[in-house]
């Protein structure tokens, strides 16, 4: 994906209701990988690392993110330059 996400998109993000990793996989189909990375690992307990490259159009992606309920249960860690993890059990309670 080489374009800005969209408010639709963001607004979307943001309004996630599901309660398992399908938002992880939303994230990583628009994440602009030309300037960053976007990877989801793991079987029983899955991975997103999150990196933005600097790209202010992946910073909306994560700001969007750090909004739900997903980023305050499953986030792990974040550091300087744009890297982000989460840590996705099976089902977020």
């Amino acid at each position: 994906m080489s374009e800005y996400p969209t408010e639709d998109t963001l607004n979307l993000i943001k309004n996630w209701s599901s309660k398992d990793f399908e938002l992880a996989e939303l994230i990583c189909s628009i994440w602009n990988s030309d300037y960053g990375s976007a990877t989801l690992t793991g079987k029983r307990v899955k991975t997103l690392q999150l990196a933005t490259g600097g790209w202010s159009g992946n910073e909306d992606i994560v700001a969007a993110l750090q909004e739900t309920m997903f980023a305050k249960v499953c986030w792990q860690m974040s550091k300087r330059g744009g890297l982000y993890i989460y840590k996705i059990p099976g089902r977020i309670k």
